[in-house]
């Protein structure tokens, strides 16, 4: 099996990576920073295809996968993992450039590298989609506002696809993960910002990427015949909280 992945050089996908290469599967690894995927080239060995990437130039992704190598061309599994949240801000006082970036990754990327792959595995009748959202795509929380309507995006695009891909083969999953330790995710949200990343996580355990990468490579290896269409995981010590109001004094 072929499984191409994006954001692969670190967290959920450097995980998953390392997983299906230790099952005996091909792995095209996706990331804009070669030396990290030249590290991982080196142990993961010729299993595991280091490609630049970066989904932002969207312009670039047909070529790219129009010029993978022999053994590596078929793509049997997408998991379009890059993605980045960026800042905290109410929308009132948010950068624009971090809304605009956001968009450029988690929409633009994942919406242009699925239609470079996915009519191979219309044409094969084999083949699987899977998205990495988040929980923030159901759940609004303070300063989620673009990350999360990014991910609202990528869950109605995953189950609009299933309702395209009616009468073929080919599957289509959203993940939806919550709180998770130990990836970049926080760091880049926090521009650089480690002691904040660092603080997002106290006081309570976490998921971690290494958690990510076993429920992607379950939902990878799970019968052809069935579609997990979304799914939605947390640690335990996260869940929902009710409706909030701002009271006023009368």
């Amino acid at each position: 099996m072929n499984v191409l992945i994006t954001g692969a050089s670190a967290g959920f996908g450097k995980a998953l990576a390392e997983r299906l290469v230790a099952k005996g599967h091909r792995v095209v690894g996706c990331a804009r920073r070669l030396d990290k995927l030249n590290t991982m080239a080196e142990t993961l060995g010729d299993l595991f295809l280091p490609v630049v990437m970066d989904v932002n130039d969207t312009a670039s992704i047909p070529k790219i996968i129009a010029d993978l190598p022999d053994g590596f061309e078929q793509i049997d599994v997408l998991v379009n993992n890059a993605g980045l949240a960026l800042g905290t801000d109410p929308a009132q006082t948010a950068n624009l450039d971090d809304w605009m970036r956001m968009v450029d990754t988690n929409v633009k990327g994942l919406m242009a590298l699925t239609h470079a792959v996915l009519p191979a595995m219309v044409a094969r009748d084999s083949g699987y989609i899977i998205n990495v959202g988040s929980i923030a795509g159901s759940w609004p929380y303070f300063g989620g506002n673009v990350y999360g309507a990014t991910k609202a995006f990528v869950k109605q695009f995953s189950l609009n696809l299933r309702a395209d891909l009616l009468g073929t083969q080919v599957r289509v999953t959203n993940l939806e993960p919550g709180n998770v330790a130990g990836t970049e995710f926080s760091n880049v949200r926090y521009h650089g910002d480690d002691e904040k990343a660092a603080k997002v996580y106290d006081g309570f355990k976490t998921m971690t990427g290494e958690d990510v990468g076993d429920i992607l490579l379950w939902l990878i290896e799970s019968p052809a015949h069935i579609n997990v269409n979304r799914l939605e995981v947390m640690p335990v010590a996260q869940t929902y909280n009710g409706l909030t109001i701002a009271k006023q004094d009368s």
